[in-house]
């Protein structure tokens, strides 16, 4: 069975070809121009764009699965052309945002949701991957301040988040395309453990070998930066809404749950990325 990964040079799509190959998964890798080269030989590489229907047939022939990211857009298009193409099971990268009570208010969880929504209704087999916060953000929100100034810029420095690893979003998705028992299952995963931002700084600096200082602002000056950093408004608001309550985060234990192994923690993900930083 050939698997199909959209968005694969991403940072979860890339994972997902990695996982599936390591379990000797006949992989499909997709992109709006074939990533050809970009993960060896052995993983056949097509272009194919959710904007462009036309594109979907090609990439989904003689697919079983199909592993997807939210895009409205193209949601509906693509649920016609796997249903023609015969595949039977679509593992979707969703948001935790879905879930929040304020979600119909919030641009991130209106956009995966309608998505979803999409797919429950398409006949085909789904499963929802909703991740919360994306551990990789660190790198767009602090990495130029980290390498530039080593410092962080920060408006709540003990407000806490539970980021989750882009492999282990990944894992759970190859789990669901690989194996019976999770159709029309809705994952929501966040990180192991909950952590105050001035402990995630503290981490990236362990792993990078060098102190990194953590400079409190009040939160126009951060919002500033973030935008600054090409975070779109709503990601920002959003952000510092989250950040301004001071509450624990959310964990879950789906990880385990699902792969059978402990979720990675912040450290090992600073770790992981520390050139990043450097």
């Amino acid at each position: 069975m050939t698997i199909v990964v959209f968005g694969a040079r991403g940072r979860v799509g890339r994972q997902v070809v990695a996982g599936l190959r390591a379990a000797g998964e006949r992989v499909r890798a997709t992109g709006r121009e074939a990533p050809a080269g970009a993960f060896g030989p052995e993983v056949e590489t097509v272009a194919a764009d959710l904007d462009r229907p036309e594109t979907l047939g090609p990439a989904l022939a003689d697919a079983g699965a199909a592993f997807a990211y939210a895009h409205p857009a193209g949601a509906e298009g693509f649920a016609a052309a796997a249903r023609s193409a015969g595949v039977r099971r679509v593992v979707l990268l969703s948001s935790a945002a879905v879930t929040r009570p304020d979600a119909a208010q919030n641009p991130i969880a209106r956009r995966h949701r309608a998505v979803e929504e999409v797919l429950e209704r398409s006949g085909l087999e789904w499963t929802f991957v909703r991740g919360g916060m994306f551990a990789v953000n660190a790198i767009g929100l602090w990495g130029p301040s980290i390498r530039e100034q080593g410092r962080v810029r920060l408006p709540y420095a003990e407000a806490q988040s539970a980021p989750v690893h882009e492999a282990d979003l990944a894992a759970v998705a190859v789990a669901a395309l690989t194996a019976d028992g999770h159709a029309a299952m809705a994952y929501t995963v966040h990180g192991p453990e909950s952590l105050t931002l001035r402990r995630q700084v503290g981490a990236i600096a362990a792993a990078v070998g060098r102190p990194v200082a953590v400079e409190e602002v009040d939160e126009e000056v951060a919002r500033a930066d973030m935008l600054r950093g090409g975070l779109p408004e709503f990601a920002v608001t959003a952000i510092l809404r989250n950040w301004s309550t001071g509450a624990a985060a959310e964990t879950s234990t789906v990880v385990p749950q699902v792969t059978g192994r402990p979720a990675r923690t912040f450290a090992e993900w600073a770790v992981d990325h520390a050139a990043d930083f450097r």
